[in-house]
């Protein structure tokens, strides 16, 4: 088992260096009926399955811990290849029912758009998204200085989810999304600790919701992580089809979940290239969506300590590793796809 490890991790450079054949193999031949598998299977049941499995998982690691404390270093050898074997299983499973997608062609190539961009081209960007996020504002609150608040169920949004993608334009028809599987994560106060709005489990291909979070993210990441279960591994290609996806949606609370995402990111990466940037910007956005922006401030650094300082940390490395030079930061490099997607067919616009 050990030494399979080794043959894998080999075998996975390699790939990596042939992304049409992923593309054309993997993502669009084997695990497309994968994927569609295991969402069939556990797409019924009401419960996160991949959690329960954690959770038995992690049982049954800390027993053998538990069983081998007595001596552990003295049988270091036996110990060391118990531990390589379940490390080589894990790896095996994650990269043959979803993790291979991280060496397919990247999204850009495939839609023929740069991600580049100037600090002209995402000003005129940010006003636009201000426009667009304003007029979404007043149209469900009718009153620009209150803060956009759900009515709907986490259980409906998973129900109204799907239509995004339904709805998604003309030169992203090639993603499809079918056999939903989308819950509510049984460690949603984990993940808020952990700093995660929601993951994919790529065990068993559910899509996961931190559930605590302010409703008003939950349509963008409920979209996110469908674009995750599509076979879209990079986070800025999830971060765009997520938001192409629930802004496409008729619903308006989908649009504002969309639009205020794109917005605060544009917010967030103009002060990044000149600190201070953004104040003159801010100052035309409506009160009430400043006050959602404010509202999912306080609620992630009411959970913030060193624990979503070191996933944060631990992240960025599988990322990198993972194929993902970026890291974290590939989160916000979704905003150049938006720039150079709406230059070429001006999608983003206030009626």
């Amino acid at each position: 088992m050990p030494i399979f490890l080794f043959v894998q991790i080999i075998l996975i450079k390699v790939l990596a260096l042939f992304p049409e054949f992923v593309e054309q193999f993997y993502s669009n031949g084997l695990y497309f009926y994968i994927s569609k598998f295991s969402r069939i299977a556990l797409g019924w049941v009401s419960f996160s399955v991949g959690d329960l499995c954690y959770t038995i998982l992690i049982f049954f690691v800390l027993r053998w811990i538990y069983k081998n404390r007595i001596g552990f270093f003295a049988n270091w050898k036996n110990n060391g290849l118990t531990i390589l074997s379940f490390v080589s299983v894990l790896y095996f499973l994650f990269h043959f029912l979803w993790g291979i997608n991280y060496y397919r062609v990247p999204l850009h190539e495939k839609m023929g758009i740069e991600k580049e961009y100037t600090k002209v081209q995402l000003q005129a960007l940010t006003e636009k998204l201000i426009a667009k996020t304003n007029q979404l504002q007043f149209q469900i609150e009718k009153d620009s200085t209150k803060k956009v608040v759900f009515s709907y169920s986490e259980q409906k949004m998973y129900e109204m989810a799907p239509r995004a993608y339904a709805s998604l334009p003309k030169p992203l028809v090639f993603i499809k999304y079918q056999n939903e599987s989308i819950k509510s994560s049984l460690y949603s106060l984990s993940l808020s600790y952990m700093g995660f709005g929601g993951y994919l489990n790529p065990f068993t291909n559910e899509a996961q919701v931190n559930y605590l979070k302010p409703k008003y993210t939950s349509p963008l990441t409920i979209c996110h992580e469908m674009a995750h279960q599509t076979g879209i591994a990079s986070e800025s290609d999830c971060n765009f089809v997520g938001f192409m996806a629930a802004s496409s949606h008729k619903d308006l609370y989908f649009q504002y979940s969309a639009y205020a995402f794109a917005l605060n990111y544009c917010i967030y990466n103009l002060e990044v290239m000149e600190e201070g940037s953004a104040k003159s910007y801010r100052k035309l956005i409506n009160k009430g969506v400043l006050e959602n922006f404010n509202e999912n401030k306080t609620f992630w650094k009411h959970y913030h300590s060193w624990i979503d300082t070191f996933f944060e940390y631990f992240y960025d490395k599988f990322l990198k590793f993972n194929q993902q030079k970026d890291g974290m930061e590939s989160y916000s490099k979704f905003v150049g796809l938006l720039i150079n997607y709406d230059l070429k067919h001006q999608v983003i616009h206030a009626n």
